[in-house]
């Protein structure tokens, strides 16, 4: 591997980050910000960043007998690897955090955990809100009532669209781009876009939001192009997928190159219900809330593997700000209680909410339902491989089914 390729970041600051093996050190290239995070090649040597913001992939060799939370354990010659899953005949999804390089005989058998995610004590209240104000203020491109910073989203609104479902996330990012269109996707009577149509008009953006209704037929089509832009055959990843990579479609369309989204904020700050009461739940194996956040924060590389490709290979770009290093570090430094408050979930998130005038309270404190579910896409294709014959008696009948049309498909 020889050729130097980098996303996310310019290959100096890369460079700086493997030398002082720094997980959070900034990166971003250009305003809006993409996904701060960082993969490649670059001095014959391939990474990811610590929370794999950057998906990368390697094409499987014969002789690997590993699995990709592991990396590749053995030394082959060569190394083909690609950005997208689809570039390579069998993807196997580089770690994150990782760095892999060649010895002095060529061999490649220098593989090193570089970064980890960092550990952070609690600040106190006070100071860990005003820490978080003072970095998502910036990010999302929202100006605080104190007359604190504000963003520069609007210098390049006109290439940005916004996911948008109602929920406090997409309602912030939102918040940013108040020229940009919102759109939100979902079948007839779904929960999101009903919800997206409250938020939209209680902050006055009705006009902006754009309805994707989706159909059988439409689910159908895009199960086969979803698996292939992402590699993945379950359903709960196609149910999550297929929502992105239509609004990300739609966008493009309509002549958008940036799609904005909430993704990172339940991981970061306690949007899980698992995290609530995490010595009672068999999902989560810390005793405490900052232990369990601590667990779902480190979901974010595999979850970023799927949604990244589906997105971008529906024809626009990422911007997530809640994944940027600054937001990450303050929000590795919430104290408990205010993730969760009172059983009150993404508390702190909520309080800066509450600080802004851009979402009204009755945005900011509504429940919100997951993608696949929220917009029955999970119900649908549910429904579609028991239309089929997949019965639920049968294992993985959804997953089958997925499986049979993306064989139908080729």
């Amino acid at each position: 591997m020889t050729r130097t390729d980098v996303r996310g970041a310019d290959p100096s600051t890369v460079r700086r980050a493997i030398e002082d093996r720094e997980p959070l050190p900034g990166a971003r290239r250009g305003y809006p910000p993409s996904l701060a995070g960082f993969s490649g090649g670059v001095d014959a040597t391939l990474f990811r960043d610590v929370l794999g913001r950057e998906p990368l992939f390697l094409e499987r060799q014969p002789n690997w007998e590993t699995s990709e939370a592991d990396g590749p354990a053995s030394r082959p010659e060569t190394v083909d690897w690609a950005f997208e899953p689809a570039a390579l005949e069998d993807p196997l999804l580089f770690p994150a955090g990782v760095t892999w390089s060649p010895d002095s005989d060529g061999e490649w058998s220098n593989r090193t955990q570089c970064w980890t995610l960092p550990t952070r004590s609690p600040d106190a209240a006070g100071a860990a809100l005003e820490r978080l104000q003072g970095t998502l203020a910036p990010a999302l491109g929202i100006e605080r009532d104190d007359g604190g910073p504000s963003g520069a989203a609007a210098d390049s609104e006109d290439d940005i669209a916004v996911a948008f479902s109602g929920g406090i996330d997409s309602a912030l990012v939102a918040a940013g781009y108040p020229e940009a269109p919102l759109y939100v996707v979902g079948f007839e009577g779904c929960h999101d876009v009903a919800a997206a149509r409250e938020a939209a008009d209680a902050m006055g953006r009705l006009g902006d939001l754009r309805v994707i209704e989706l159909t059988h037929e439409t689910l159908r089509s895009w199960v086969p192009r979803v698996v292939s832009a992402t590699g993945r055959t379950n359903a709960m990843d196609v149910a999550i997928a297929i929502p992105l990579s239509i609004v990300a479609e739609r966008a493009a369309a309509d002549g958008y190159e940036l799609l904005a989204v909430g993704q990172g904020a339940d991981e970061l700050f306690g949007g899980y219900a698992k995290v609530v009461d995490p010595a009672d739940d068999h999902r989560v194996d810390a005793g405490t809330v900052r232990g369990a956040v601590r667990e779902t924060i480190e979901t974010l590389p595999d979850q970023l593997a799927r949604d990244v490709p589906a997105i971008r290979a529906a024809g626009v770009d990422v911007v997530a700000p809640f994944l940027q290093d600054r937001v990450v570090d303050a929000a590795l430094r919430l104290p408990g209680d205010l993730l969760v408050a009172g059983g009150t979930r993404k508390a702190a998130l909520r309080r800066f909410a509450e600080e802004t005038d851009d979402v009204p309270r009755s945005v900011w404190t509504a429940e919100k339902k997951a993608l696949q579910y929220g917009t029955y896409v999970s119900r649908e294709l549910d429904r579609l491989a028991r239309q089929a014959g997949f019965k639920r008696r049968m294992d993985r009948h959804v997953d089958r089914y997925v499986e049979s049309l993306v064989e139908d498909g080729r």
